[in-house]
């Protein structure tokens, strides 16, 4: 499975890489839900925190403080821990490839990564 989205400009790297990854992950929800109905209430985790990584990444440019804007970050960096959990499960229980897995994990990482660095920054 290929999941391939639209480029998404925002200005900001974390921004447009959360919305990417979002866009994957819904296209992947829809593929896998057709062939694995029987897990559904797992693909939904999956679908909840992987979306909401971008949402609370886009909530924080409206913070009102920096105390508001670390939270929403914060936030979003626990959901993109969740979602790395469901896809290491999902990857364990077959539903994942390797390729698709190493494809969604890399780029789940890479968000990670990104918001842990801005959330040192503002912590100094």
């Amino acid at each position: 499975m290929k999941v391939f989205e639209k480029q998404v400009e925002y200005g900001n790297p974390v921004l447009e890489k959360s919305f990417r990854f979002g866009v994957r992950i819904v296209k992947f929800y829809s593929i896998r839900l057709k062939n694995n109905y029987q897990i559904k209430d797992l693909l939904s985790q999956i679908l909840r925190s992987g979306t909401s990584i971008g949402a609370n990444v886009a909530e924080s440019q409206e913070a009102v403080s920096k105390k508001d804007f670390i939270n929403k970050l914060s936030i979003a960096l626990k959901e993109a821990k969740e979602t790395e959990y469901w896809l290491k499960l999902l990857k364990e229980a077959s539903v994942l490839d390797e390729n698709e897995f190493n494809s969604l994990k890399n780029d789940c990482e890479e968000l990670i990564k990104l918001l842990i660095s801005i959330l040192k920054k503002l912590k100094e």
